[in-house]
């Protein structure tokens, strides 16, 4: 009986070792904003309202995480109607024919402190490009409720016309460079 006692719980550890956790985005506490050059001399700057996001991770921090992220791009907006309109519009992100862009990881690895280095493939109208960020880890926390958290935030630059986004093909009016800025925070489930 004692063997087999000590058998269950060798099997019990090896298994809670290798448990997956999986953590959904808080959608209160997270968003996806962007900006872009106008005109050459100004910026516009807009976020993005919808999405869902998840990570799965078996490790305490994030080096072996998977990243799956989805945002509606009807939900664009930059405060100004008629400019999210043509946002909307197959000028740019074809809303109708496009209804999500998409990034899923392919690898992570730690670099130095609270950092990572996370690659991946961005979907935007169709196209999947590889992506490499620097993503910086927050750490976890828990909340009132006592929920578990998990806080994240990146910054970078992509190419529209990359992505098909080419309305104003000189980029003289609207820039060809997008920063992106994510602020993520996830719930442990």
């Amino acid at each position: 009986m004692k063997k087999l006692f000590l058998s269950f719980m060798l099997m019990f550890a090896v298994t809670m070792s290798f448990a997956q956790s999986t953590w959904t985005i808080d959608p209160m506490h997270s968003s996806f904003n962007f900006n872009i050059k106008h005109m050459g001399i100004s910026f516009v700057q807009g976020r993005f309202d919808k999405f869902d996001a998840s990570i799965l991770t078996s490790d305490a921090d994030l080096k072996d995480a998977k990243f799956d992220f989805t945002i509606d791009t009807n939900s664009i907006d930059t405060d100004v109607e008629p400019r999210d309109k043509h946002l909307k519009s197959a000028d740019f992100f074809d809303v109708e024919k496009f209804p999500t862009m998409t990034f899923k990881s392919t690898s992570i690895h730690k670099a130095k402190n609270n950092a990572y280095v996370l690659q991946g493939d961005l979907t935007i109208k169709g196209v999947t490009k590889p992506i490499v960020v620097t993503l910086t880890y927050g750490g976890k926390a828990k909340d009132q409720q006592g929920n578990e958290k998990l806080g994240i935030q990146t910054k970078f630059k992509i190419n529209r016309f990359d992505y098909g986004v080419s309305y104003d093909p000189s980029g003289a009016a609207v820039g060809k460079n997008v920063d992106i800025t994510v602020f993520a925070e996830f719930t442990k489930k």
